[in-house]
């Protein structure tokens, strides 16, 4: 596919706004009084509370976090009693990953928080403007994912 634009500074942007967001939400979360994990485990409880009790293979598909980063996350989460990590009945070697009581409460304060940065993320932004700009971050992430396959 011939290009007419030769430079471009999408991927620069994505990473920028990645650890810029990553602060300001971080900062939210304070705010909001939440202290119990940071954003990057907040991640990962997001995907949970979505659908809870699933292999760590498919939370690291669905979070994006690489297996050994996960690893040491959920250490950190089983540590502080927000997950829990059973054995799979139907496969021993695969480990199972679960909410506690105390993680399902955090859920409220959370969605909170997201809903605040949601505002702020998408300020200025038209409905119609936020799906173009997220349907085209989904194709950029087919592109990653596709290539990423590739290697695997």
């Amino acid at each position: 596919m011939i290009r007419l634009i030769e430079k471009t500074n999408g991927g620069f942007l994505i990473g920028k706004i990645k650890q810029i967001q990553g602060r300001v939400f971080e900062r939210m979360l304070a705010e909001h009084g939440i202290s119990e994990f940071n954003g990057a485990q907040g991640r990962i409880l997001f995907v949970l509370w979505g659908r809870d009790d699933i292999p760590i293979t498919e939370l690291s598909r669905e979070t994006g976090l690489a297996k050994t980063t996960l690893t040491s996350m959920l250490d950190r989460l089983e540590n502080s009693g927000h997950i829990s990590r059973k054995f799979d009945p139907n496969d021993r070697r695969a480990v199972r990953i679960r909410l506690t009581e105390k993680a399902r409460g955090l859920r409220i304060k959370y969605d909170e928080v997201s809903a605040e940065m949601n505002e702020v993320f998408y300020g200025g932004f038209r409905d119609e403007e936020i799906l173009a700009f997220e349907n085209s971050l989904g194709k950029v992430l087919e592109n990653l994912i596709e290539k990423e396959n590739e290697h695997e």
